[in-house]
């Protein structure tokens, strides 16, 4: 059995959520969430909780490329096998995208771009197959599946780009 990791969560009334981890080899990490997105990585003392060895800031976007990256890949094995030309992505719905607030269909972008759309992640839930007159919001991460070129075709159709 896998190990899992105990993360503390501790609310932060006025300015979001704080996360700690205290990991394997003995490091402190914070995550603190803030109510407008931003986040704020920190490394602290295991010893002296209040005193931060170093901090970054993340854009509510930063923060979404750094989850993938730490995010293990499920299918990365296979592609040591196979050789497919076939890739995932996950596609933000931003404030910027013409498709906010608008259908799946509207967007045309199997026949546009021949990759497909096959969930939308809201939140903390998944929408796997959704039918073209889902409503899309901002803050929604499309799942995309297709050639590298169909995948970009993608995002740069929702984007605006």
């Amino acid at each position: 059995m896998e190990p899992t990791a105990h993360v503390s969560k501790t609310a932060l009334p006025g300015v979001g959520t704080r996360y700690d981890l205290n990991t394997e080899a003995g490091k402190h990490l914070s995550l603190v969430v803030h109510q407008d997105g931003r986040r704020i990585i920190a490394f602290h003392d295991p010893e002296d909780d209040d005193n931060c060895a170093d901090a970054a800031s993340l854009a509510p976007y930063e923060a979404t490329a750094l989850s993938k990256l730490l995010t293990p890949d499920p299918v990365a094995h296979l592609q040591q096998h196979l050789e497919i030309d076939l890739v995932t992505e996950h596609i933000p719905i931003t404030k910027r995208s013409p498709y906010a607030g608008r259908t799946l269909g509207a967007t045309h972008a199997r026949s546009r771009t021949g990759a497909s759309i096959v969930a939308v992640l809201r939140r903390t839930d998944a929408v796997p197959s959704p039918t073209p007159d889902f409503r899309l919001a901002i803050g929604d991460t499309l799942v995309v599946v297709g050639t590298r070129e169909g995948v970009d075709a993608v995002a740069d159709l929702i984007s605006g780009g």
